[in-house]
């Protein structure tokens, strides 16, 4: 790839302008592990730059009328939709999931942000009845300030969308930081929600070591909230640097996520809606199924049908014609994988697909591995305990509810679960009883713009998505007005 090439995307966005530094990162296509651009790793000054840049737009830019704000957003969606392709490809090259995936990402971030446009026109606020004469209570909800926002690799430009676009929606200015190994789609996004014309300092974006911007952002006054999508060790060591000068933070951090499959469900269709959510994004998913809980009476007719669908999954280089599944991110990703399959078949795990990285010269380079089905997987092993994020579906066998609720909450995770039974009453016990934020019965999409998606326990504080995800980014002013 020529120089020119890859320095496209080698700027930051502060105030409205470009900003570049003299020390650069490099970024990887993980399907070879070359080299495809560079990113600025910035200097601490030019962060404060952005922090001073969005908090000298925050005043106007918070009292701006929702329905022109929204105009920004219908605006950027447009330019984003229009210019889907070279973002798509530019997604699939630098994440490594398949075209397709990638393309269909940024349809639906564009759709994200029209949702929030809408919804901008809706934050709401309360009239109170009084409890003396003359008087009134009231509520009004107002944006929180300028805010921090970091996003992970595995969706670089929907996740982008489900911080962004609610924080511009509510009236808040934004610092945004994107994960370093896939930052050039956030900054080709950013350029066209340039382009829209937003007034400066609104919208910036800022890349570098992860661990130093971060720590920066939490240190600043000015930064009022944060939004983070990552590891939950991260998302710890972030809110308590946010604790230091109370920022209210929303994290969406990491998940054990359980699938349970009863006698009574529909196994074509489990096993169809298993293997997609599994697979899907090389299994780097954050509520993607981490173990899959097959009742005893049904694992062996369950088996038969999960095992041709995972090895009729073809990898390969995202732009590759008939790719089902890409690289993981990087070598540290693959190493996690081959750690814990190693560990699961020392302790007995069967591996019936997979287990192990393809050979041949179109995967030399790449952080591939092949789609794998465990089975005999027990709770000994370390995949049931730590969060897979690969492309290793394992099978444990159950033979009672009760017994298998006790074993899928036996986790300090609490994202998300997923349900396939026919049984009306089981599932409303289920959904009750299970620890998790987020719980699809009989499917396995949980992810939509008009839906609070988020965790409990270790997985995660507040809600992105819905009104839920618009009132994040807001604060209560209570007013009690004495009139007479």
């Amino acid at each position: 790839m020529s120089t020119a090439v890859k320095e496209t995307w080698n700027h930051n966005w502060i105030d409205g302008r470009q900003a570049a530094s003299s020390a650069t990162l490099e970024v990887f296509d993980p399907s070879n592990g070359q080299e495809i651009g560079r990113i600025p790793d910035l200097e601490s000054e030019r962060v404060t730059e952005a922090v001073d840049a969005a908090s000298a737009a925050f005043p106007e830019w918070s009292v701006l009328p929702a329905q022109a704000r929204a105009a920004f957003l219908e605006e950027w969606a447009s330019l984003l939709v229009r210019e889907k392709k070279t973002l798509g490809e530019l997604l699939s090259r630098e994440q490594g999931k398949p075209l397709t995936e990638a393309t269909g990402e940024i349809e639906g971030t564009a759709a994200i942000i029209r949702w929030y446009a809408e919804e901008s026109k809706r934050a709401y606020g309360e009239i109170i009845p009084a409890s003396n004469p003359g008087q009134q209570l009231l509520v009004y909800r107002e944006p929180v300030g300028p805010v921090a926002l970091i996003t992970p690799m595995n969706f670089p430009a929907a996740t982008v969308a489900r911080k962004v676009a609610p924080a511009l929606a509510a009236g808040c200015t934004v610092v945004l930081k994107p994960a370093e190994t896939t930052a050039m789609t956030a900054i080709a996004m950013f350029g066209y929600l340039q382009q829209t014309g937003i007034p400066r300092g609104v919208a910036n974006l800022v890349t570098g070591v992860p661990s130093r911007i971060g720590a920066q952002l939490m240190a600043d006054f000015r930064i009022r909230k944060l939004s983070f999508t990552g590891s939950t060790q991260v998302g710890k060591t972030l809110m308590a640097q946010a604790a230091v000068t109370v920022k209210r933070v929303s994290l969406e951090l990491g998940g054990n996520s359980p699938v349970i499959v009863f006698p009574d469900a529909d196994l074509d269709k489990a096993a169809a809606q298993i293997v997609g959510n599994k697979f899907e994004n090389c299994g780097q998913v954050c509520n993607g199924i981490n173990l899959a809980y097959v009742h005893r009476d049904v694992h062996e007719a369950l088996l038969g049908k999960l095992l041709p669908l995972v090895r009729n999954l073809k990898a390969g280089a995202g732009s590759e014609p008939g790719t089902d599944i890409g690289p993981l991110i990087n070598d540290r990703a693959l190493a996690k994988v081959e750690r814990l399959v190693n560990d699961a078949v020392a302790k007995g795990a069967k591996v019936l697909t997979g287990g192990e990285r393809p050979s041949g010269e179109a995967y030399a380079g790449g952080s591939f591995y092949l789609p794998t089905l465990l089975d005999g997987v027990t709770s000994e092993m370390d995949l049931t305990r730590e969060e897979i994020f690969g492309p290793v579906l394992p099978i444990l066998v159950f033979d009672t509810e009760s017994e298998v609720v006790k074993r899928a909450n036996a986790t300090r995770y609490g994202l998300a679960a997923y349900v396939f039974t026919s049984d009306f009453a089981r599932i409303h016990r289920l959904i009750q009883k299970l620890e998790s934020g987020n719980i699809a019965v009989n499917g396995t999409s949980l992810a939509y713009a008009q839906a609070p998606f988020g965790g409990i326990k270790e997985s995660g504080v507040g809600r992105e998505g819905g009104r839920h995800g618009l009132e994040e980014f807001s604060v209560l002013k209570y007013v009690a007005l004495t009139t007479g």
